[in-house]
């Protein structure tokens, strides 16, 4: 930290935070001897400055021909056979141990990227990195359909925005006029989208579909005289062509 900072104050914050005692669930106080507290907001600042020097000049320095990507602690390094893989995971192992860190052994894999015209068998072809799952997937180009090896939205976060869009009940928010639950919902929606949908987009289109059926089921309990099925449509094709811009995820599809 002082050699990225002269400001004294940060030093010295960061340094009381490195040092503050572990309040057990009896209350009582241990000290502590190594590592930050986890979950603290220093933690991220901290584990980005080490890892800068411990790996990220390491691999300009070692590999300055391998690109590489990195945040905080999760790291994807590209190579072009599984030999160099194999040799750059022994040479990263020891290079970690030096510092006083090691790989997880669960979460390291080796990851072969299938695509068209690169089809050979192998274990793992599919990885996780920051809410993307990268895997063989089909897409329309400028060159036709083709199958490569594309990120799209993980399972992991589309279940957990699944769960989010359940609690929401929106259903009940039978007060609200419909721009104010508009603008409640894009709030959080957008976030979603400008995320989310900078690539394969598609993926994202069940979860736009069951926030418009929440958005319809509220009108039904708020407005009586759309009971119907018929009816309720009937007004959601209305507001839909008169408003298209309501709902940020309107954009996408207006599908239910």
């Amino acid at each position: 930290m002082e050699a990225n900072t002269d400001l004294k104050w940060v030093v010295l914050y960061v340094q009381r935070w490195l040092t503050a005692p572990i309040q057990r669930a009896d209350g009582t106080l241990a000290r502590r001897d190594r590592g930050t507290p986890q979950g603290s907001a220093i933690s991220p600042l901290l584990a980005n400055l080490f890892l800068h020097y411990a790996f990220d000049r390491w691999m300009v320095r070692e590999f300055p021909g391998l690109p590489f990507e990195r945040y905080c602690d999760d790291i994807v390094v590209h190579c072009v056979s599984e030999k160099q893989t194999r040799y750059l995971e022994k040479r990263i192992a020891a290079r970690l141990g030096e510092v006083g860190l090691r790989l997880h052994p669960d979460k390291t894999k080796v990851v072969y990227c299938p695509q068209d015209g690169r089809d050979d068998p192998f274990g793992t072809t599919s990885f996780a990195f920051l809410g993307y799952t990268f895997r063989k997937r089909t897409a329309r180009g400028r060159e036709g359909v083709r199958n490569g090896f594309l990120p799209a939205a993980s399972n992991d976060a589309m279940k957990k925005m699944s769960r989010a869009v359940h609690g929401w009940r929106l259903h009940r928010w039978t007060t609200l006029a419909l721009d104010q639950l508009a603008a409640w919902v894009n709030q959080i929606v957008r976030g979603w989208l400008n995320y989310y949908g900078r690539f394969y987009r598609t993926a994202l289109l069940p979860l736009i579909r069951r926030i418009n059926a929440y958005i319809l089921r509220w009108a039904r309990k708020k407005y009586k005289r759309l009971g119907s099925f018929k009816r309720a449509k009937a007004w959601w094709t209305a507001v839909t062509r008169r408003a298209p811009g309501l709902f940020a995820h309107w954009r996408w599809t207006v599908a239910f």
